[in-house]
C-alpha cells in the first residue's frame, strides 16, 4: 500500500477526526482532518487531491449530501459517507448522490479500514482494478442508440449529447454492456461492481438501477433497456455491439 496515498476527513467533531487521523496514519495513509464543507473543498482544489474522503453528513449548518453531491459531480474520488444517521431513507440518499459506501456511526475502526481498502480498490488505487471495467482498455459498447467509451468513460446518446454518470453507475452500466441479454442477480451485480470485501447494503443495486434508468430510458416507469426479472435480477435487453 502506497504510503503517501491521501485521505481526507470531514468532520465537525474534532475527536472524531482526529482518531480517524491517527489511526489511517499508523496505516500508512496522509490523512488533512477539515470541519467544514468550505474547509474540504479547499483541500479538493489543492494539488494533491484526496485519493478518498470519508464525509459525516450531519454537518451543523451545511448539508452534507450537498457536499458530497459537489464531490461526486467535480472529482474522481473515492466517498465513503460516516455518519449518526443510521435510517434506510438516508442510506438509499447516499447512494443517490454516488457514495462509495455508507458507514454508521458507532464504528469500528478495522470495518472502516476494511471499506476503505475496498473503496480504493474498486477505483483502482490501490493497483487493482474494479472487476467492472472490461478487459479490453478501449472498449466501446453500443445499444439502443447509446454509446459507452470505457476509454473515456463517457455515455453518449444517439443525438451525441454526454450524459454524467457516477464511478457507481459507470461500472454497472460496463457489467450490463458484457453480458446483454443475461439476467444477472443483485448479489452477481454488487460483486462485479463492489468487490468481494464491499459490505453493500439492501436496495444498492435497485437505486443505481434506477439512476440508470432516468437517464437511458424514454420512460423510466416502463423500462425496455434494462429490465426487471421478477425474483431473479436485471437484464440488458437490447444487442450490444463493441469495437
Amino acid at each position: 500500500m502506497p504510503i503517501t496515498l491521501h485521505i481526507a476527513v470531514l468532520d465537525d467533531e474534532v475527536d472524531i477526526t482526529q482518531l480517524l487521523a491517527n489511526y489511517l496514519q499508523s496505516r500508512g495513509y496522509r490523512v488533512t482532518q477539515v470541519h467544514s464543507g468550505r474547509a474540504l473543498m479547499e483541500v479538493m482544489q489543492a494539488a494533491d487531491t484526496p485519493a478518498l474522503v470519508l464525509l459525516d453528513l450531519g454537518l451543523p449548518g451545511e448539508d452534507g449530501v450537498a457536499i458530497a453531491r459537489k464531490l461526486r459531480e467535480n472529482w474522481h474520488c473515492g466517498l465513503v459517507i460516516v455518519t449518526g444517521r443510521g435510517d434506510a431513507v438516508d442510506k438509499v440518499v447516499g447512494l443517490e448522490v454516488g457514495a462509495d459506501d455508507y458507514v454508521t456511526k458507532p464504528f469500528d475502526l478495522r470495518e472502516l479500514l476494511a471499506r476503505i481498502h475496498a473503496v480504493l480498490r474498486r477505483t483502482a488505487l490501490l493497483g487493482t482494478s474494479a472487476l467492472a471495467v472490461p478487459t479490453a482498455p478501449h472498449t466501446t459498447f453500443m445499444f439502443a442508440g447509446w454509446q459507452l467509451d470505457t476509454a473515456a468513460r463517457r455515455l453518449t446518446s444517439l443525438l451525441g449529447q454526454d450524459v454524467a454518470l457516477t464511478r457507481g453507475e459507470f461500472d454497472l452500466l460496463c457489467v450490463f454492456a458484457q453480458h446483454p441479454g443475461r439476467v444477472l442477480s443483485r448479489d452477481m451485480l454488487l460483486e462485479h461492481t463492489r468487490g468481494r470485501e464491499a459490505a453493500p447494503f439492501d436496495r444498492t443495486i435497485d437505486v443505481q438501477v434506477g439512476r440508470l434508468r432516468k437517464k437511458l430510458e424514454a420512460d423510466a416507469e416502463d423500462p425496455q433497456i434494462i429490465k426487471s426479472v421478477r425474483g431473479a435480477g436485471y437484464i440488458l435487453v437490447p444487442a450490444v455491439t463493441s469495437c
